[in-house]
C-alpha cells in the first residue's frame, strides 16, 4: 500500500511506506487549513517540517513552527498543526507503535465537522 495517495479538506497525504513496524507519509497542508485536534492510542508520530509554516498545539500549548523543525507526537498526546503561511506546509511523518490504520484517529476539534474517518 506504498505510494497512497489521499485527498482531505485540509489537504492531502501521501503513504511513502506502509511496513507492519511503521508507516512513512508526506503531509501537505494547505494555506490557512488544518488536520483535527486530535489524539492515537496505537501510534507514536514524529514530524519532520520541511517546507512552510504553522502553529503547533500539543496538549493544548501552542507554539510556532517552521521548516527544519522535529516534532515528537507520543501516544495519547493531543496534536493539531495550522498552516499559518501562504503556500503549503509540507511535512514528513513517521508512525511506529503497534497499529498505523486511520481509524486510531479520535478527533476532539474538526474545522470540517467530521467526527469519524471518511
Amino acid at each position: 500500500m506504498s505510494n497512497y495517495k489521499e485527498t482531505r479538506p485540509w489537504g492531502t497525504f501521501e503513504n511513502l511506506v506502509d511496513k507492519e513496524y511503521c508507516k512513512v507519509k508526506e503531509i501537505i497542508i494547505k494555506p490557512g487549513q488544518a488536520p483535527s485536534y486530535q489524539f492515537h492510542y496505537k501510534r507514536n508520530e514524529t514530524w519532520v517540517l520541511v517546507r512552510g509554516s504553522g502553529s503547533l498545539t500539543l496538549d493544548d500549548v501552542e507554539s510556532s513552527v517552521c521548516a527544519g523543525d522535529t516534532i515528537q507526537v507520543p501516544v495519547g498526546v493531543k496534536h493539531r498543526i495550522r498552516n499559518t503561511s501562504d503556500m503549503d506546509l509540507i511535512f514528513i511523518e513517521v508512525q511506529w507503535g503497534e497499529y498505523f490504520g486511520e481509524d486510531d484517529i479520535v478527533r476532539l476539534e474538526d474545522d470540517y465537522d467530521r467526527q469519524e474517518i471518511p
